[in-house]
């Protein structure tokens, strides 16, 4: 009896075993995953080998770590002599609301600052003007003025800490606050050290924070280029984004190719401005988002490294090593967060946060699990902070450089997402160029279509998100804390800027704002006078007033 028994528990075990591993479960793999695919849509192969990376240029472009074309990395040791900077971005309300948190996160580990500005900030207005209207400090830290930006870093050493700055259409405005800022704490230029993201040709293509016109808003971008290669040797006055590119819904391949050949017109731009490319190239930056498809954003990294190494030295000329090094930052994939079981956001960012790692980035935030229901509560961004800190203290990933280099899998995708960019870099020479492919809204139609095959398959049910269309608890309740913000913050900062308007020298207000226009009609480069400005206590408000009357304001096409 009890062998039969036993028999019988091993049929049935096999008949599960059967049908859900040999035969997939329909409801769960729609069309029996006859083929599978990554979040992208790249078809993927049961398994990979050696005859996939057959026929290409395998061993020279994989390479060492620090060697050319730097697929494997762009240091030989990696972060055996230097850990990724740990950043968490972060900003909220007032100036003060947000130094607190600045310190609080330093105190935590966090090795770098990175500041996330509110919408009115973004879009170049101050915070009690009729267009601010109710979004004071809801995304990010209000600036207005010099003064709100000392009191942002009021403690903090600014030679000793490097900042970033998620500034784009106002980011030559921003960044004169900053480093006058940094004069009164008494900190010279060639001190400071960080990032200003100042990267606008991703507004037009994705996240639509523009003020100006494409070519005028260039010429911004080449001012504080050509200035920090003359005055700040530590400073990356650009961080070329994909990041808002694969956050409105683009593929990896789209996020790769677009955020490649935005930089490269950056490059073009400085070059025609008389610069040399290897006066500026060693200070341009990058910023990647990280999805949910580990092994695809891995081969994405190294696929960029690999590219732009080879554009910089055999397509600009770029004659110094330090100019071929593509070195980026990368955040956790923000829209992959749910309000749906919030917690769950934390192994997502651990996961997206690996990513980053094994395909080398220089620096990462990782985001909160809250930040699909509010701004990160301070309990929240110390779990974030401690993601990476296990990361690095605890798995070993770090121990050894690209230890994914070799694997078939990882080496053909890298090798398709660079087919692929450049198929795409094709395109947009075939339209004429980055500036024209905007104007036919061309990057803003493949993106929409990628996000839209995204969106179907979701709701669809043929990709699966736990919480969403997997897994869904029937009563899903509220189970985290949320942050509040000081509700007298805006009070408190419209008050500033009033007493700001009636205390200062309005006569000196008046002369640098007048210069600026001037400066803005001609050809000079605009960072001395936006400094000259921001010393004369001019608002961002009046300064973008003064540029929009030169420049005129940008209004997007319609694309039918």
């Amino acid at each position: 009896m009890r062998e039969d028994r036993d028999d019988e528990g091993l049929r049935a075990y096999k008949r599960r075993w059967e049908e859900h591993t040999l035969k997939p479960n329909l409801a769960r793999f729609p069309e029996s995953r006859a083929s599978f695919t990554s979040i992208s849509g790249r078809p993927i192969e049961r398994v990979y080998t050696p005859l996939d990376t057959a026929g290409t240029n395998y061993e020279r472009d994989l390479a060492n770590p620090g060697d050319y074309p730097f697929t494997r990395g762009v240091h030989a040791t990696g972060y055996r002599s230097k850990p990724w900077t740990m950043r968490i971005f972060a900003g909220f309300g007032s100036a003060e609301e947000t130094n607190a948190r600045y310190k609080y996160l330093i105190e935590q580990g966090n090795m770098g600052l990175s500041v996330a500005f509110d919408l009115p900030t973004l879009m170049g207005y101050d915070s009690d003007a009729p267009e601010a209207l109710g979004e004071f400090g809801k995304c990010g830290v209000a600036v207005s003025c010099l003064r709100d930006m000392e009191i942002l870093f009021d403690g903090i050493p600014l030679d000793e800490i490097s900042t970033s700055m998620t500034i784009n259409s106002p980011a030559a405005i921003i960044w004169a606050y900053y480093l006058a800022a940094a004069a009164k704490q008494g900190v010279p230029m060639e001190r400071l050290r960080g990032t200003l993201q100042n990267d606008i040709l991703k507004e037009y293509i994705a996240q639509k924070e523009y003020i100006f016109p494409p070519e005028p808003s260039m010429r911004l971008v080449t001012d504080t280029i050509e200035y920090a290669s003359q005055r700040l040797p530590h400073w990356n006055s650009i961080s070329v984004s994909g990041y808002h590119i694969r956050e409105a819904g683009s593929t990896a391949a789209q996020e790769l190719a677009f955020t490649l050949i935005d930089g490269m017109e950056y490059a073009r731009w400085a070059i025609e401005r008389g610069l040399d490319v290897d006066d500026f190239a060693p200070r341009i930056s990058f910023f990647f988002n990280a999805h949910n498809d580990f092994f695809e954003e891995i081969a994405k990294y190294r696929a960029a490294r690999r590219i732009w190494a080879r554009e910089m030295r055999e397509t600009f000329g770029a004659k110094n090593p330090r100019s071929w090094l593509m070195r980026f930052h990368t955040q956790t994939a923000g829209v992959s967060l749910t309000a749906q079981q919030p917690e769950v956001n934390l192994i997502r960012t651990a996961i997206q946060a690996l990513a980053g790692v094994l395909g080398g980035t220089q620096s990462l935030h990782t985001n909160s699990m809250d930040e699909a229901l509010a701004l990160p509560s301070e309990h929240a961004v110390t779990l974030a902070m401690r993601t990476q800190q296990v990361i690095l203290e605890e798995s070993g990933v770090a121990n050894t450089v690209d230890p994914l280099g070799g694997s078939y899998f990882v080496e053909s995708l890298t090798n398709a997402l660079e087919a692929e960019a450049y198929a795409y870099f094709r395109r947009v020479e075939d339209l004429g160029g980055v500036l024209p492919a905007l104007e036919a809204g061309f990057f803003m139609q493949e993106i929409a279509d990628a996000s839209y095959r995204q969106m179907r398959e979701v709701e669809s049910g043929e990709r699966g998100i736990v919480g969403i269309n997997r897994q869904v608890e029937a009563d899903e309740q509220l189970r985290i804390p949320i942050l509040q913000m000081d509700p007298q913050g805006y009070e408190r900062q419209a008050a500033r800027l009033a007493a700001l308007r009636r205390e200062r020298d309005n006569d000196k207000t008046v002369r640098a704002l007048s210069a600026l226009g001037e400066a803005c009609r001609g050809s000079e480069n605009v960072m001395p006078y936006l400094i000259e400005c921001a010393l004369a206590d001019a608002t961002l408000g009046e300064t973008v007033d003064v540029m929009r009357e030169v420049f005129g304001a940008h209004e997007e096409r319609l694309f039918v």
